[in-house]
């Protein structure tokens, strides 16, 4: 972050200074008291299970120069402000604009954010390695690691901003109208990126229709003179270019003929890879850029998800012979996301439980079914899908189904969330051992354990809360013990 002193912090936050007005942070903004060092802010948020009250005087202890809390902490260097989170957003506000800001005639930072009911990790992760080598150094790029995509994670990540960096690549979630609103006034975005609407989290938003409104936020936060680039195969999507602001230029990508960045002749390889021609469509009516892409990453519906990170990069000045190499070239960063694992003992893992919902479950198992072709034999390990709301039980028996008409050889289901993916399988015609429902994590990975054979690809697949990241990572690391007696 830029330097800032106790009092700039308090104008900033509209806070109440308990700490000499020239003590200045030098160091990283933090919420966690383990991760503080000279000169860090330490935002004390209080939560559910722990207080960061409580932590205050221990980030102190190791460096921290000032903490921002909800009230005044005896010798503690302390900005009070009403509510912690708030004035993180705040303070995030704050540092982008200044550093936006500047009048020296230095370059400032470009934000890209990427909202979508699927996708925006990897689409963001995509993004770091197209614009990566125009950044012209690592520390002048700022994209975050994992999915810090809510009212904590995004203010920490835009007050990673200094006087260097060139791009921010930002992701932006939401489980409730007004969510990327709100993100998009901390971090007006020069390139908003709207990938998908589907039904993650629509238990919280009650109908798609209000989840699409929410993602369309992201095209009315866009700046003046801004670029909304919007996903032409998802009508939802393509209504929102409605909703973009005068001056706005709307830049599409997909499938579809009448798409601006679009890809063609698409095929997968055994392994579950895609290639395709990247087509881009000139302003100028010449004739249309084409380039091959062959992608590394593991499922075909990562073809949207490289058309829309190559639409942002194209727009920032990035050639098409660029973009169709470093897109050929990236691989999976996040963990737990479509990350395969060849075993010395021939098992191939596919860990992709991060998270889940019905789009993004279909897609998972159709990447199964293709990798393991006619020879191998597939093996879905399938937990609950959160956040689904009333629509959940029809949405995993949904599943269930498909995994019969896909022919997945062996179907384990795991926790009672789940049991209705069991149970559409079922309905749908599995039979014997085909399907196999078990109560917990202890169960499922006794199980694969005896049972994994060479040559089997097995997929693990869940939302996050349901914890099956834990068995991904035990099957991507573990060999049978068949093996280990060996």
């Amino acid at each position: 972050m830029i330097e800032l002193t106790a009092a700039q912090v308090a104008a900033a936050t509209g806070g109440r200074l308990h700490a000499d007005p020239d003590v200045t942070v030098t160091g990283a903004v933090i919420v966690d008291s383990r991760q503080a060092g000279p000169g860090a802010l330490f935002v004390a948020l209080p939560g559910e299970r722990v207080d960061g009250h409580d932590f205050a005087a221990t980030a102190v202890e190791a460096g921290a120069a000032l903490v921002l809390a909800a009230r005044a902490l005896d010798g503690l260097p302390t900005v009070v402000v009403d509510d912690p989170q708030a004035a993180l957003g705040d303070l995030a506000r704050h540092v982008l604009a200044t550093v936006r800001g500047r009048a020296d005639g230095a370059v400032v930072p470009r934000v890209v954010a990427v909202t979508g009911s699927v996708g925006k990790t990897t689409t963001k992760d995509l993004l770091g390695q197209l614009l990566g080598p125009e950044a012209g150094g690592e520390h002048a790029i700022i994209v975050p690691k994992g999915s810090f995509n809510n009212e904590i994670g995004l203010p920490l990540t835009v007050l990673r901003v200094t006087t260097a960096t060139r791009y921010l690549v930002l992701e932006m979630g939401a489980d409730r109208i007004g969510n990327i609103a709100y993100l998009t006034r901390i971090a007006p975005p020069d390139v908003g990126v709207v990938l998908a609407v589907g039904v993650a989290h629509v238990g919280h938003f009650g109908s798609v229709e209000a989840i699409a409104q929410t993602k369309g936020e992201m095209v009315e936060g866009v700046v003046d003179g801004g670029t909304v680039v919007l996903n032409a195969d998802d009508l939802r999507v393509t209504a929102m270019a409605g909703r973009a602001m005068p001056g706005t230029t709307v830049q599409t990508f997909g499938t579809i003929p009448s798409a601006d960045v679009r890809a063609e002749d698409i095929t997968v390889d055994p392994a579950g890879r895609a290639s395709f021609t990247l087509r881009v469509a000139r302003a100028d009516g010449a004739d249309e850029q084409r380039a091959d892409v062959a992608l590394q990453l593991v499922g075909p519906h990562h073809v949207s998800n490289a058309l829309a990170a190559a639409t942002v990069a194209l727009r920032l000045g990035v050639t098409a012979s660029d973009v169709a190499r470093r897109l050929s070239g990236a691989t999976a960063l996040s963990p737990h996301r479509m990350a395969v694992t060849e075993r010395p003992d021939g098992v191939t893992v596919i860990d992709d439980a991060y998270n889940a919902n019905p789009d993004s479950m279909k897609a998972a198992l159709r990447t199964l079914a293709v990798m393991s072709g006619r020879t191998r034999r597939s093996v879905a390990v399938l937990g609950e899908m959160l956040e689904l709301g009333d629509g959940a039980r029809a949405a995993h028996d949904e599943i269930g189904r498909l995994v019969v008409r896909l022919n997945i050889k062996q179907l384990i289901v795991v926790g009672d969330g789940a049991y209705h993916i069991h149970e559409g399988a079922m309905q749908e015609g599995s039979w014997g051992s085909e399907s196999i429902f078990v109560p917990d994590l202890a169960a499922a990975r006794s199980m694969l354990d005896e049972s994994l054979e060479p040559g089997d690809v097995v997929l693990v697949k869940s939302s996050l809360g349901a914890g099956l990241a834990e068995l991904g990572d035990h099957l991507s690391m573990a060999l049978t013990p068949k093996d280990n007696n060996k």
